[in-house]
């Protein structure tokens, strides 16, 4: 096995450093579409059989046994990784193609060679049972997602944003290790099959919180989120768009795993802790996604209100399954599973928007964008499908995965089953739903409506086709949802089986899928009737063109429409205590009647960021000045360093601590 992984690791690196300079996205598609396809054809096996498949089984010496599988679980991550790889992939071509004149090859094949890492690490992830393997290639991911974030590693807010990342990363990494070494200690085995045999000797929640801190470090769990939104503006919008819309989903997959495991019994305490800090990471991702002024920074806020969308739905579920009530529990995991899969379709979809904003504009500010719908119309229309998704707008794939998480919450409050609970669970995913929409609307409306506020963007053109092809990949997936319900529900019950053995149609989420089907054709044939209509009347009509009425004021210019800021104003008293402001220029004083001209920004910086940064930017400021210390230049020095290192491990040995 350890020979193998060599050598793959030797041919990759060999394949994209050894390519031309222009092939070597190329090259890395191909590497990377081989592993999704490979791995896609085995989930489509596992899901239409309900069985699982072994992978690897070998024996290591630190964590004895070690096996990979794929159940329903990894087979239902594997598209979404599939997807998200050969999509961000594809798009890199096109986005990357103007910087190949200013970047070294070693730089590009450098970046290729991660990003390509990046998607086979992330697809053994969610195939490794064993600590040993599973703890490799998470690190394998993270040391290859680090360097995709340094592409632009001149910038010096995105070395620290990638700096950030990394010790967050690691911090959990130490977390996930303690976890599996005290499965191991205690069970003689550490992988996830040891769960369940701890859980039912041990106390449950210490273990747990480790490993929910662990893997809440990667999905951007509230507090643990705060390297987030900083790590996923200053990356290329490709890879944000794999790390939103397929990376942290290993968090999630991680914490569906270990939550799994636990006794029904001892389930209540756990049900209450994912719902809480579902419905605080959910509401402090969309409060401060809402407040931004960043198209990149908006979508990487909005990732945090995701992941609380999908741990409100774990929470039911495993709510619903504490208090034995299997229609509770089945509407919740669907949900959470449907929700995982569809954020990963319309996050990347929004990410990809993204970059063609910033590559074309040269800004993501916006504050400077407008009137861009009529410059990059394809762009303008694949970014609205991508905000009406997560807006959960019917006939789109948002509101699929929503309504069986609202079903799940209605269906206990009917039952009586966790009332006050559940009705907590009800206004926090409505308020989450509804500055979703406002922050989404302000988002698009100030982005692609209006006119131009400046030159550059007046003369944006639209983006290649490779990068619009990029973007039809997770178009697909969220029409094919959305559309046609019912299939995902069979494949997201197939992914259920690993912590219920309740078939969803046993509980009416099929009628429910079928109902939603036929909602959403009629509404498709009412809009395409309406069109028809439309078209019919206004053929033969002769087009005038006059100015509209100005109110009496016949000269409006881009100064008098909203901006980013004045769209969320009446927000911001809300927000006001959960960020940090900074402001460039000065603003229009209260006693200008006729205002002059003024450049003036705001930026919403998030307080517990902020607390963090502040900690391990000093941190490692005290421990770089101890360091440094040791650094007196003299030979004789460093060879007794040397000496006290090897005597250390000598002790370490004669006394059976290593």
């Amino acid at each position: 096995m350890i020979l193998f992984l060599f050598l793959s690791f030797v041919a990759v690196v060999a394949a994209i450093f050894a390519a031309p300079l222009r092939a070597k996205a190329w090259v890395s598609l191909v590497l990377t579409g081989t592993g999704a396809a490979a791995a896609s054809a085995k989930a489509v096996e596992v899901l239409a059989t309900g069985r699982t498949a072994l992978l690897w089984s070998f024996d290591t010496p630190l964590f004895g046994h070690d096996s990979g599988s794929m159940d329903g679980l990894s087979a239902l991550l594997v598209p979404i990784i599939a997807i998200g790889s050969v999509a961000a992939t594809l798009y890199s071509r096109g986005y990357l193609a103007h910087l190949l004149t200013t970047k070294s090859p070693a730089h590009v094949a450098l970046h290729y060679t991660s990003l390509t890492l990046m998607s086979l690490a992330m697809l053994a992830v969610v195939c490794s049972d064993g600590g040993c393997s599973f703890l490799f290639f998470w690190e394998l991911m993270t040391i290859a997602s680090f360097l995709l974030i340094l592409f632009d590693a001149e910038r010096p807010e995105v070395r620290r944003a990638a700096l950030a990342y990394l010790i967050m990363m690691h911090v959990g990494f130490v977390l996930l290790i303690v976890g599996f070494a005290r499965l191991g200690a205690v069970c003689g085995s550490a992988s996830f099959a040891a769960l369940p045999a701890y859980f039912a000797q041990r106390p449950v929640l210490p273990l747990f919180v480790v490993f929910l801190a662990g893997f809440g470090m990667k999905a951007g769990l509230f507090p643990l989120h705060v390297w987030l939104p900083e790590a996923h503006p200053a990356a290329p919008s490709h890879v944000s768009a794999l790390m939103s819309g397929v990376m942290i989903k290993t968090g999630i997959y991680g914490i569906l795993r270990v939550t799994a495991a636990i006794p029904a019994a001892q389930m209540h305490t756990i049900g209450y802790i994912l719902l809480g800090l579902g419905a605080v990471t959910g509401l402090w991702g969309v409060i401060l996604a809402a407040a931004q002024n960043d198209v990149k920074r908006l979508l990487a806020y909005s990732s945090i209100e995701n992941i609380g969308v999908i741990l409100l739905g774990t929470g039911i579920a495993v709510l619903g399954k504490a208090s034995g009530n299997p229609t509770v529990a089945i509407c919740g995991i669907a949900g959470a599973l449907l929700h995982t899969l569809n954020h990963s379709f319309f996050k990347s979809l929004l990410f990809f928007g993204a970059g063609n904003i910033l590559s074309q504009t040269r800004t993501t500010s916006l504050d400077a964008l407008g009137g861009l719908g009529r410059h990059l119309p394809v762009t303008g229309l694949l970014f609205l499908v991508g905000t009406a998704a997560i807006c959960a707008l019917p006939p789109l794939n948002g509101f699929v995965s929503e309504l069986f998480i609202y079903s799940g919450i209605l269906t206990g409050i009917a039952e009586r089953s966790h009332t006050l609970v559940a009705a907590g669970a009800l206004t926090a995913l409505a308020l989450i739903g509804g500055i979703a929409v406002l922050a989404f609307t302000k988002l698009y409306s100030t982005v692609f409506l209006g006119s131009p506020r400046t030159h550059v963007v007046a003369e944006a053109e639209e983006v290649d086709s490779l990068r619009i092809a990029a973007m039809a990949l997770p178009l697909a997936g969220i029409l094919a949802v959305g559309l046609f319900p019912q299939y995902a529900l069979q494949i997201v019950a197939r992914a259920a089986d690993f912590f219920t053995d309740a078939p969803a149609e046993t509980y009416g989420l099929s009628t429910v899928c079928v109902a939603v089907c036929r909602t959403a054709w009629l509404l498709m044939a009412v809009i395409a009737a309406l069109a028809w209509v439309r078209y019919r009347l206004l053929r033969q009509r002769e087009v005038r063109q006059a100015p509209t009425w100005g109110c009496g004021f016949t000269a409006p210019n881009v100064r008098m429409q909203y901006t980013g800021e004045s769209f969320a104003e009446g927000l911001q008293s809300i927000a006001r205590p959960l960020t940090d402001d900074s402001c460039e220029g000065s603003p229009v004083g209260r006693n200008e009647i006729i205002p002059g001209a003024h450049n003036y920004d705001v930026r919403h910086r998030d307080r517990i960021g902020s607390l963090f940064s502040a900690w391990w930017v000093e941190a490692l400021r005290v421990l770089n000045g101890r360091v440094m210390r040791l650094r007196t230049g003299k030979i004789n020095h460093y060879v007794l360093f040397a000496l006290a290192f090897l005597a250390l491990i000598f002790v370490l040995s004669v006394f059976d601590l290593l």
